[in-house]
């Protein structure tokens, strides 16, 4: 990217800027190397330019509001929130030039709420005497009478700001509602298991006039997949999830015998295999999405699609391409994110059928 002259000097406030912002990052994220990755000059000089990126973006934003041009600003907060999603994924902790993040985050995330108008719902829900619950709700763009939603579930680690920062520009030009759960803001009683607590959230919506009961999916992070699978195990009211597939448990249960016995099995027979399979299956639609974001290997993945499929249950597997370096790995969120979401419309809309399958 170092020398490149981007595109990024006007927006037409249609999407198109966008969608050619996210396409010019993803491939960023293809053409990276693990030698190049490892060299810090190379990765500093990366976020330094992203970091440009999104400086550029938030000007632009901030002279369509004195024009008070709100399309164009609202793409230019969205361009400048994905390229701050790219300084997020190439930083490692320490790193000065990423220090600020968080803040910059929040800066563009009230400049589409207050300049841009786009509505971000604050929601607080009473649990009876178990405590409050606090989300956001974000209605589709594309306003149907009753559209569907998706419940959003991140990683306990992860700040709702980060997950939403990421989400917004993969979502925002669909026809779907999120729901986004803040767990870290939640008073609800700890001993309330996370499902029972996404069952709340799940009334919520089901009473909204703007949701289609009936297309109301769950997708997960982290450990927000172990918990969508939960809900999805659970709730016949959710019509598709993205989740590990009720893995995490099984696998954990495997691992820690492994730990207390000192037996590491290298080939896993049949029977071990068998052991690692959920008990029950979710009983709609699930995309698996390997790697970090459901903390699941693509082996236990692909097997328990075999599982489901034998049965004739609606299994997906995606598999991101991650580029490994000494500090972790870098993902092209914007592939996995794109990918899910156009997964989610087919299943909830009338987007084309995806394969059992899927490499990026």
């Amino acid at each position: 990217m170092e020398g490149d002259h981007w595109p990024h000097r006007s927006c037409d406030g249609a999407g198109r800027n966008l969608a050619r912002l996210r396409d010019r990052a993803s491939q960023f994220f293809e053409s990276l190397s693990v030698a190049e990755l490892a060299r810090e000059r190379h990765r500093h000089l990366w976020i330094s330019d992203w970091l440009r990126v999104a400086d550029d973006y938030r000007t632009l934003a901030e002279s369509a509001r004195e024009t008070r041009s709100s399309p164009i600003a609202g793409e230019a907060w969205l361009c400048s929130l994905t390229a701050l999603e790219v300084v997020r994924s190439l930083s490692c902790p320490g790193d000065a030039e990423s220090a600020d993040l968080a803040d910059e985050v929040s800066t563009s995330l009230r400049g589409l709420e207050t300049e841009a108008g786009l509505a971000i719902e604050r929601v607080k829900i009473d649990c009876f005497d178990q405590g409050a619950l606090a989300g956001f709700f974000l209605p589709a763009f594309r306003r149907e009478s009753a559209a569907p939603a998706v419940i959003c579930v991140g990683d306990e680690d992860a700040t709702l700001g980060s997950m939403m920062s990421r989400l917004l520009p993969a979502s925002l030009c669909g026809a779907m509602s999120l729901l986004l759960i803040d767990a870290g803001n939640s008073t609800v009683h700890r001993s309330f298991k996370p499902e029972h607590r996404l069952q709340f959230w799940l009334d919520y919506l089901e009473a909204r006039p703007d949701v289609d009961a009936r297309r109301i999916a769950i997708y997960g992070e982290g450990a927000g997949a172990c918990h969508a699978s939960r809900l999805a195990l659970s709730d016949r009211r959710i019509a598709a999830a993205v989740c590990d597939g009720g893995l995490a448990m099984p696998v954990m249960r495997q691992a820690a015998l492994r730990w207390m016995t000192g037996f590491e099995q290298a080939v896993p027979d049949a029977a071990s295999r068998e052991a690692l399979l959920p008990q029950r299956r979710v009983p709609c639609p699930l995309l698996m999405v390997v790697g970090s974001r459901s903390m699941m290997w693509e082996q236990d993945a692909l097997e328990l699609q075999a599982d489901y499929r034998q049965i004739g249950a609606d299994c997906t597997v995606v598999v991101p391409n991650n580029v490994p370096h000494p500090l972790g790995e870098v993902e092209n969120f914007i592939a996995v994110d794109d990918f899910i979401f156009e997964w989610l419309d087919s299943k909830l809309g009338t987007a084309r059928q995806l394969d059992p399958v899927t490499r990026l």
